[in-house]
């Protein structure tokens, strides 16, 4: 039987449908054409001029400086000098078009060869290896759009990219991406890439630095001379390399320059100032709401104690162990802080936000308590085993003294009397007395609380120390002192800071009294710095903290030590690594000023004595104990207002000793 078979399709068929396609093809290019002119008239229309865009840089920039003007650190973008296109050196427009654009001069924002090159090679690697972005492509990106990579994004890019080339010269669209794009490190623009990598201005870039710099452009971070020198060379030797192929340069020239042979400048990096610069960010939102403007903000951190600080602690802090530092002028401005003793490996600020056990620093409050009661420093005590339901208390050396005075118990830390005594004046009295003193942290109400069993901050713990060495009076804690903009407009100025009477100058007196005996005959001995000193320390059960806090010619500071995951470190005590951290710092930080008298007495109830350093026995310079850090008379002296204040930082949290 015959099979049905189709009828073949006639020549005249086929054709009129590839027509029929061709024209529909035809067409929806047109109507695609058209709608892109359309577009890219608009874009034209809406483009600022030139001079806008030269002030539009993107993001803030913060300075943070210290007391004395000092840098301490910068964040958000910096910009340089804007050079225009005849001040851009050559070898840095050739390397630039050289690796990012090298068909620059001749296409009309896009380029159709790339674009068709970056298809095929994607289509046989089966992934995005290779893009087809523009000068201006990359420009108009970096200007009006955002990072993402849709396709919307992408068209608008396209869009903008035609609109510029119509509205400015290839000369002008060059200056405004030299001077916009990003190369790392916060710095926009190759003057501020030419100073932060090599100390000098981009109009002096040769062909090795200007090719280290183009370089950078595709990886920031991979390529930065800051994070990795010879992978940023080997990346100027392929911007060379390219450059020869390209034409820009001849062989020759490739040869006379040696990436190997370029000096970077010394980069800042990382270092303890970052806990304090980290905290005035922080602060700095509660001071000012201006978002655009470049900010210069000036605090209260002197850069001199600031290293001392970081040197004491990294050099005292026992191994494996963390250490927090916290110093305090008399008015409340932070003139050191030390949050860990490597910033780059942890950025948690354990004197402003750990909560540790304070030990036997907690005593401080029992003591404040009970001579506001009426106890005296005279008065007996008997060291002896003491039981509350079903917890006794233990000295540290397991032993017990018998009668002791006040000012005794206090010196050599006794639990057991310290015990007895928050007991008498009521541990609800004792708990106020440190929320008084600026401790929010929950106060347990229960015996061991005597000894420290609360969790404190060192930050507050220094504070309530720096009341003390104020005659009771506490000058709130401070960092910011002014912030002004690039302009010079002043958004921020510190008036006279506030301050309350926490405790009476009597009893400020009294325990002043009670902490200069712990320096000199008790457990605070290796504190010492040659000079009048007030101090406790403070160490927890299993040597988990170890503290010291104490003042001495117009400086509280406080230093904790001990491990992030709260375990016991060997050999670890408040006298012993905290004390040594403390007396390094302080000796430094006020060697080659005239020494103190602490105030220990008042005339009356609410007057406080002002006793000349001969009444103290002080006639010359004291000289240092052994073992103890000297005074350092050829240290470098510290300005004026920033011995006329009082450091303060936070604490941690010890178990009772």
């Amino acid at each position: 039987m015959p099979q049905n078979r189709p009828a073949p399709r006639s020549p005249r068929s086929s054709s009129n449908w590839f027509a029929t396609l061709l024209k529909a093809g035809l067409v929806i290019g047109l109507a695609g054409v058209i709608a892109l002119a359309v577009a890219v008239a608009i874009a034209y229309q809406s483009l600022p001029g030139f001079d806008e865009m030269k002030r539009s840089p993107n993001g803030q920039p913060v300075e943070i400086r210290g007391d004395d003007g000092t840098v301490l650190a910068s964040f958000g973008p910096s910009y340089g000098e804007w050079l225009s296109y005849p001040e851009i050196p050559a070898p840095m427009q050739n390397a630039m078009i050289a690796v990012e654009d090298r068909r620059y001069w001749y296409h009309p924002g896009i380029d159709p060869i790339g674009i068709v090159r970056s298809f095929v090679v994607n289509a046989m690697r089966g992934n995005k290896a290779q893009g087809a972005s523009t000068i201006t492509q990359q420009l108009a990106r970096n200007l009006f759009l955002t990072a993402s990579k849709d396709y919307t994004r992408k068209l608008r890019e396209v869009v903008l990219a035609l609109a510029l080339e119509r509205k400015f010269s290839k000369e002008a669209i060059l200056e405004l991406y030299l001077n916009r794009v990003y190369f790392g490190g916060g710095a926009y623009g190759i003057d501020a890439a030419a100073r932060k990598f090599y100390g000098h201005s981009a109009r002096r870039l040769k062909l090795e630095e200007a090719a280290i710099i183009a370089g950078l452009v595709k990886a920031p971070s991979r390529f930065s001379p800051s994070a990795d020198a010879e992978a940023a060379r080997k990346r100027a030797a392929t911007v060379i390399a390219v450059m020869v192929d390209g034409g820009s340069i001849t062989a020759q020239e490739a040869a006379d320059a040696d990436p190997r042979l370029v000096q970077f400048a010394p980069q800042a990096r990382p270092a303890g100032v970052r806990y304090f610069t980290d905290w005035v960010l922080t602060e700095l939102e509660n001071r000012t709401d201006e978002a655009n403007e470049p900010l210069l903000v000036e605090t209260t951190l002197n850069a001199r104690a600031q290293a001392y600080a970081e040197a004491a602690i990294r050099t005292e802090s026992p191994k494996g162990a963390q250490g927090a530092l916290v110093a305090l002028a008399r008015d409340g401005g932070v003139k050191a802080m030390v949050g860990g003793t490597d910033y780059v490996r942890s950025n948690y600020n354990r004197a402003m936000t750990a909560r540790r056990q304070p030990g036997s620093a907690f005593k401080f409050f029992v003591y404040a308590a009970a001579l506001e009661a009426g106890v005296q420093l005279d008065d007996i005590y008997e060291d002896k085993p003491v039981t509350i339901g079903n917890w006794s208390p233990k000295n540290n050396n397991n032993s017990f003294a018998g009668p002791v005075t006040v000012k005794q118990a206090f010196a050599q830390s006794i639990n057991t009397v310290a015990v007895e005594i928050a007991q008498q004046v009521g541990f609800d009295v004792v708990a106020e007395m440190a929320r008084r003193f600026g401790i929010t942290t929950a106060v347990d109400r229960q015996p061991a609380m005597a000894l420290g069993s609360s969790v404190v901050t060192l930050f507050e713990m220094t504070n309530a120390y720096a009341t003390v060495a104020g005659g009771g009076m506490e000058n709130a804690p401070y960092a910011i002192t002014r912030i002004t903009t690039g302009s010079g407009r002043v958004l921020y100025n510190r008036a006279a800071g506030e301050t309350r009477q926490v405790v009476a100058p009597v009893v400020a007196a009294q325990m002043t009294q009670l902490m200069q005996a712990a320096v000199e005959e008790g457990t605070a001995r290796a504190a010492q710095i040659g000079r009048p000193l007030a101090g406790k320390t403070g160490t927890t059960s299993s040597n988990k903290d170890g503290w010291f806090i104490g003042f001495s010619s117009g400086i509280t500071t406080g230093v904790w030590m001990g491990r992030d995951d709260n375990a016991a470190v060997r050999g670890l005590a408040g006298g012993r690594a905290p004390a040594r951290a403390f007396a390094q710092f302080m000796a430094r930080a006020v060697g080659g000023t005239p020494p103190e008298p602490l105030v220990t007495d008042v005339v009356e109830e609410g007057a406080m004595l002002e006793p000349d350093a001969e009444s103290y026995g002080i006639t010359e310079e004291p000289q240092p104990l052994d073992g103890e850090p000297p005074p350092m008379d050829d240290a470098p002296k510290l300005d004026q207002n920033w011995l006329d204040k009082t450091l303060q930082e936070p604490a941690e949290k010890p178990a009772p000793r």
